[in-house]
């Protein structure tokens, strides 16, 4: 803050003014499987999330473990010993602890051999078949846990609100799990409710399509394929919503094809903080796809659509909602977002406007279906993908192995260094 004077540190009296700390190594958070609880496993993965990891032994092979979730079930009479793997969900494998057990969704092979990824994937994938013989655990959306456990994708009902959470690592969306996620979506709309409210995740909404798996995969360029249009039949089974009317509620941050997805919903807001990305341009020039020619100047017009697609640049929530690219900014405790959100899609219901709303949301939607359809939006942005991703320029290909290599560029970018701009 401007003006703010630091304080330095009281190296004689720590208790004063704080105390310095040296980096912490990889000994220092090491997990004792025999001795350290499911909490204090948690806050060992928590400390060395993201970059480098948690590194630990599992089968005789050292990985760097990624985002744990407590398992309050599994386990829960001591069965199993301590840091056995005892099941599988969605990708991700349940770990044994000395008083429960917790759930490790990414790994990374601290010393790749011939044929491995030296970056971060599913834990199921990347272990093979010692992990897929693994009992399975499922957890259906709608079914609610007794006690801690996780849950990717978690649909609750209350009154005639639908919630529908989806909590992908990083924000990236395989193809898979768009494509549970559709089926997610499809399953509420047959519910008898009036909103439905996306939830996405604490810390990302959604940044698109998962370029990890997609560098992973045996053809590149098919599962960006397959990946681009499992988003878009998930966007395009929220804007194809006549019974209920939709809000998006953005806790966490969104770049490319999760932006778009977002404003597929017929409301969208923010906690303030969010940093969102609408544009796809750095990634090698990719177009982009998830009907944004539909949805992205239908809110803000297309001069504005050209700005944010072409200037590559980050925005606010205050910057998202004075420019109409989002509807509202929630400035309060980041604690309290959630409870404002569920009053105001109880506000809708008992205001008696929701029929009104839904009402004019189908004419509008039928006018500007006879106007274009929506297939056409998606073909065209696809017949521009498809060049992405199988034409001659390898541009898409080549940012997408660096971006997941974490390489450095070789200098910066010229839409963040003016002076180069021609």
């Amino acid at each position: 803050e401007e003006g703010f004077p630091p304080e330095p540190l009281n190296y004689q009296n720590p208790s004063i003014r704080g105390q310095w700390h040296c980096l912490m190594t990889q000994d220092d958070r090491a997990i004792d499987w025999q001795q350290d609880s499911t909490q204090a496993v948690l806050r060992k993965i928590r400390a060395a999330d993201g970059v480098p990891g948690l590194k630990d032994a599992i089968n005789g092979r050292e990985y760097f473990l990624y985002n744990g979730h407590a398992e309050a079930l599994l386990n829960s009479d001591g069965s199993a010993s301590a840091g056995e793997l005892i099941a599988q969900r969605d990708g991700a494998v349940c770990r044994a602890t000395v008083d429960g057990a917790v759930w490790i969704t990414h790994l990374r092979p601290a010393q790749p051999q011939a044929g491995e990824f030296g970056f971060k994937l599913p834990a199921l994938q990347v272990l093979g078949e010692y992990g897929q013989a693994l009992a399975e655990s499922s957890l259906a959306p709608e079914t609610v846990p007794e006690g801690d456990s996780w849950q990717q994708i978690r649909y609750r009902e209350q009154s005639e609100i639908g919630y529908l959470a989806f909590d992908f690592y990083n924000g990236a969306m395989s193809t898979e799990q768009c494509l549970r996620l559709r089926d997610a979506v499809e399953a509420a709309k047959l519910r008898p409710i009036r909103v439905l409210v996306l939830l996405g995740g604490e810390d990302f909404w959604s940044n698109g399509i998962h370029l990890n798996q997609i560098e992973a995969a045996e053809s590149a360029a098919d599962e960006s394929w397959a990946n681009i249009n499992a988003m878009n039949d998930l966007c395009l089974a929220l804007i194809e919503t006549p019974n209920q009317y939709v809000i998006a509620a953005m806790q966490g941050n969104a770049g490319a094809g999760g932006v778009f997805m977002a404003l597929a919903a017929d409301r969208v807001v923010a906690r303030e903080g969010v940093i969102l990305n609408p544009h796809y341009k750095s990634m090698g020039n990719l177009y982009g796809s998830e009907y944004w020619t539909y949805l992205l100047p239908k809110r803000v017009g297309a001069e504005r659509a050209e700005q944010l697609t072409q200037n590559r640049l980050p925005i606010s929530t205050r910057q998202a909602c004075q420019q109409g690219l989002i509807d509202g900014c929630w400035s309060g405790e980041r604690a309290g977002f959630v409870a404002e959100i569920q009053m105001m899609a109880q506000a809708l219901i008992e205001a008696g406007s929701i029929e009104t709303l839904l009402a004019a949301k189908c004419t509008k939607r039928q006018q500007n279906e006879a106007e274009k359809p929506l297939q056409r939006y998606r073909d065209e942005e696809l017949e521009r993908m498809k060049l992405n991703f199988y034409g001659f320029d390898p541009s898409y290909h080549v940012a997408r192995y660096h971006f997941v290599e974490k390489l450095p560029k070789a200098r910066t970018p010229s839409f963040l260094a003016h002076h180069r701009r021609s």
